[in-house]
């Protein structure tokens, strides 16, 4: 559905400009950096970012790779999970999380969400586990974690591995821990409208397995450990230098950014409380949320939608089909019905603009035009 032509386009659901603008010469004095020093490919901004990152999960050892995709692959790839395997995940995801399932091989089984978080229902997880099942893949979704104590207790018991995707909440907060330093491997995209966003592609895998960091770290690399010898066969998944360096900065000012995330979270909250059928994100006790999206339910999602392009505000609906009712997975074998919950979130919810830049102006012109539709209707 598209919201309005650019040309209307006042207040913009994302945009990096801002961004760019603020930081225009640090980022160019980086991109010199990289240019000027002999090394583009998986040099010492690479590193030092891995280092970085990594740290900042609480985890000891970071894999760069070139998305958030080949995270997941890679991940699934390093465990062995593939022919014959099942990953219990969700389907009201990026593609991108069951795309990185099956070109591991693997086959992804859908357990629906909770209404009032839209996260995996933890507690279907086990009805969900057959013979063939390997792994739990949660997706920590808008910016907050998956209720990942009784997940964690239940792979153990099951025997199964734990990948998490985390490529919407990079920082979130769960009992004290921060996401990816929960499973045996954390996937995080760096997608320029992420919470730690890159100017391209960028992505990584966080564990704290000295194995599956030496293995993840051959396995982005043709399988090479030095030289031109393949030890197994593997893959060419690089995180560039360039987007290296500028994570870095990124990184940095990610704490600052997402306080004013909050900040815009906060009035959204207390202008849109008790408006119209209108239900508020809910943040579980226990997270933190990284505000990565800020997304609302209302049964008149498509009118409101409308009446927002109407008046030049962009919205997105993330996302308006669940995976497994998309044509191109009709080959799994699910039908409308079996995600009773998932198939009723995604025709209710809607996200508004949100990104560190957004002046509190317009959020406030998004909250009135809101109250507009629904005092009129």
């Amino acid at each position: 559905m598209k919201n309005c032509g650019d040309s209307q386009i006042q207040i913009r659901y994302w945009d990096y400009r801002d961004n760019y603008r603020r930081n225009r010469e640090e980022i160019l004095a980086l991109v010199d950096k990289v240019f000027s020093s002999g090394r583009l490919i998986l040099g010492n901004e690479v590193t030092r970012f891995e280092e970085e990152f990594a740290a900042f999960c609480g985890t000891p050892f970071g894999v760069g790779v070139n998305s958030g995709t080949d995270a997941l692959f890679l991940a699934l790839k390093t465990l062995d999970i593939g022919a014959g395997a099942e990953v219990l995940t969700v389907a009201n995801t990026a593609v991108p999380t069951v795309a990185a399932i099956r070109a591991a091989g693997a086959a992804p089984v859908f357990v629906d969400v909770e209404e009032e978080t839209f996260l995996m229902d933890v507690a279907r997880l086990e009805q969900a586990i057959t013979p063939a099942t390997r792994c739990i893949l949660p997706v920590h979704l808008y910016g907050q974690a998956v209720d990942m104590e009784p997940l964690l207790q239940l792979a153990a018991k099951r025997g199964l591995h734990v990948v998490e995707d985390c490529a919407q909440a990079a920082g979130a907060i769960y009992r004290g821990k921060r996401v990816g330093s929960f499973g045996e491997i954390g996937a995080f995209s760096f997608y320029p409208t992420k919470v730690v966003g890159a100017y391209g592609d960028a992505g990584m895998a966080v564990t704290r397995s000295p194995d599956l960091h030496e293995r993840l770290r051959r396995l982005r690399f043709y399988g090479m450990e030095g030289g031109y010898y393949a030890e197994e066969e593997g893959f060419n998944s690089r995180l560039d230098e360039v987007q290296a360096a500028i994570l870095q900065l990124r990184l940095a000012r990610v704490d600052e950014e997402v306080r004013l995330r909050t900040k815009l979270a906060a009035l959204y909250e207390e202008g849109l409380r008790g408006v119209g059928d209108v239900a508020l994100p809910v943040v579980r006790n226990g997270n933190t949320h990284q505000w990565y999206l800020y997304t609302i339910r209302t049964g008149r999602r498509d009118a409101l939608m409308q009446h927002l392009a109407a008046a030049g505000i962009e919205t997105r609906i993330n996302y308006p089909t669940p995976i497994h009712l998309m044509r191109g997975y009709r080959f799994l074998g699910y039908g409308e019905g079996r995600l009773p919950v998932t198939e009723r979130l995604a025709g209710e919810i809607l996200s508004l603009p949100m990104y560190p830049e957004l002046p509190e102006s317009y959020g406030q012109r998004v909250i009135e035009t809101i109250r507009t539709f629904f005092s009129t209707r």
